[in-house]
């Protein structure tokens, strides 16, 4: 009986010393919310195979970021990016010089991605992984063939319009932090592998596959509100226990 009497209350000395430095040192969730903005080279994976050189279009959007671990959170974006491709062409007509065909698509692209990062107080790496889901909003072609079809490689994309509007895939990659009074300034890159084909791809169709491939590279602004919403409240519990007491 002694034993208990002398036990309970160490443990319950050890669970209060344990809740004091938990409140000293408290993990804070963190909302930031920003805009963002970049470049992104983009080709696009058909089968059969079209000779092709990268193009380059524009990204950006708003950002959410969550902070809900140490070193873990969430980030939701909404951005309207350029995609597509532009082919590598020679032909041997006479009347055509400095052939090319390109096609631009644009998208609303939707990533949720997890967002893995380490550091200190003012510089992190981080890694942001997850799926992304697009939505189709058009498309522009712009080519100098003048009505040349060329020989021993597939033609028929020059002529098919995009026939899926939405597609899916997953992306990720790394990226810098710098954080800052001002606000959280972060320098990325991204690969985007496309899982969905934009045209049909069934037996008698021309193309069993024609997916979006991107590697981009973007600058994120975010400001943080949680950290302000911590600060008023920690102030207005303060002034309560001043008040109870």
């Amino acid at each position: 009986m002694m034993k208990r009497i002398v036990v309970i209350p160490f443990f319950i000395i050890v669970l209060s010393s344990t809740a004091g430095v938990s409140a000293q040192n408290p993990f804070q969730r963190e909302w930031a919310i920003g805009a963002s903005g970049g470049i992104g080279f983009s080709s696009v994976s058909f089968s059969p195979k079209v000779l092709q050189n990268t193009l380059i279009g524009y990204n950006g959007g708003i950002t959410a970021r969550w902070i809900t671990e140490k070193n873990l959170g969430l980030q939701l974006e909404v951005n309207l990016k350029q995609q597509g491709w532009t082919e590598a062409i020679e032909l041997t007509k006479p009347e055509v010089t400095d052939p090319f065909y390109t096609r631009k698509a644009t998208y609303v692209d939707i990533p949720l991605l997890t967002h893995i990062y380490f550091g200190s107080d003012k510089f992190r790496f981080f890694v942001n992984l997850g799926p992304h889901i697009g939505f189709f909003l058009g498309e522009s072609t712009d080519e100098n063939l003048n009505g040349a079809i060329v020989s021993n490689r597939p033609n028929a994309q020059h002529t098919l319009p995009i026939k899926k509007k939405f597609e899916w895939g997953l992306g990720g990659g790394p990226g810098l932090e710098f954080r800052s009074r001002a606000g959280y300034f972060l320098l990325e890159g991204r690969y985007y592998y496309g899982l969905s084909d934009f045209y049909r791809t069934r037996r008698e169709d021309d193309f069993s596959k024609a997916s979006n491939q991107i590697i981009s590279v973007k600058i994120t602004y975010l400001i943080p509100i949680s950290s302000k919403l911590s600060a008023s409240s920690g102030n207005f519990t303060g002034l309560l226990s001043r008040v109870e007491r």
